[in-house]
């Protein structure tokens, strides 16, 4: 069997990968704390406000095959999987009472991702809510790929944000493979997966900018064309951190796409 073929029927990450149980003080992070500016800054703070939500929904839709599962690593990585997540709940649930704390309407927006969320559990199959957790996990690996290789991204940002971050794109890039392999397991196909994905995109990042008109508005930059113009190219020309999800995302699409495609970060 070529060496191709091999990894993409085993079972994800058979060196386990860590749950780190890591705490952030937060208490001395300013309202803007990237050099790249107030948008900027909102931009990371955006995507906190769907972690806790989101990452309860990818627990939710793993744990509902997770008991059907017969390979003894699969299911070893799967718990692996609700530990890693659980914390970034725990931590990004802190870091949107920070936001809360500065003005910023965090419960109001987390309720929005929130009914949005009940709203797929109640009416989508079971199945086709794994596969948007797997589409899911696969922008927060690609970000998180760009996070662990560019250091660009943050560079000179305020040190405990600057290491959440980073700790979180760490374990979303060592778990990237679970979801896809229960879910694979579980008897998804190429076909379904795309169709989902296709839908979670719109959904997703229509949100994406619909919180960050709202958190810009907030602070009064809403209007700022300079701003704007600041946020477009760090995320689309310097260091172009959306730019190079395109080409990840398009990977999605191609025959015998795996996630282990992303390739190897070293912690």
């Amino acid at each position: 069997m070529p060496t191709s073929a091999r990894r993409r029927t085993r079972a994800p990450n058979t060196v386990p990968f860590p749950v780190r149980d890591r705490r952030f003080d937060l208490s001395d992070v300013p309202r803007h704390w990237h050099p790249a500016g107030p948008a900027v800054s909102r931009f990371f703070d955006n995507l906190s406000l769907f972690f806790p939500q989101g990452e309860a929904f990818f627990i939710r839709s793993v744990k509902a095959f997770a008991r059907e599962l017969d390979d003894p690593a699969l299911s070893d990585a799967v718990r692996r999987f609700y530990g890693q997540e659980a914390f970034h709940g725990r931590e990004h649930r802190r870091y949107n009472r920070l936001l809360a704390g500065q003005g910023i309407p965090a419960d109001a927006m987390e309720g929005r991702v929130a009914r949005l969320l009940d709203r797929v559990q109640r009416r989508v199959p079971r199945r086709w809510q794994l596969a948007a957790t797997c589409a899911l996990e696969h922008f927060t690996a690609s970000l998180a790929h760009g996070v662990l290789t560019d250091p660009r991204l943050l560079d000179g940002a305020h040190p405990t944000m600057a290491g959440l971050w980073r700790w979180h794109a760490l374990e979303e890039f060592e778990h990237r493979e679970v979801a896809f392999e229960v879910y694979r397991a579980a008897g998804g196909t190429p076909a379904e997966r795309n169709l989902v994905m296709l839908a979670t995109t719109l959904i997703f990042w229509a949100k994406v900018v619909e919180h960050q008109v709202r958190l810009m508005g907030h602070d009064g930059i809403a209007g700022d064309v300079g701003e704007w113009r600041r946020l477009v190219r760090f995320l689309f020309v310097e260091p172009g951190t959306l730019r190079r999800l395109i080409p990840t995302w398009l990977a999605w699409y191609r025959p015998g796409f795996h996630p282990a495609d992303l390739g190897g970060v070293t912690a």
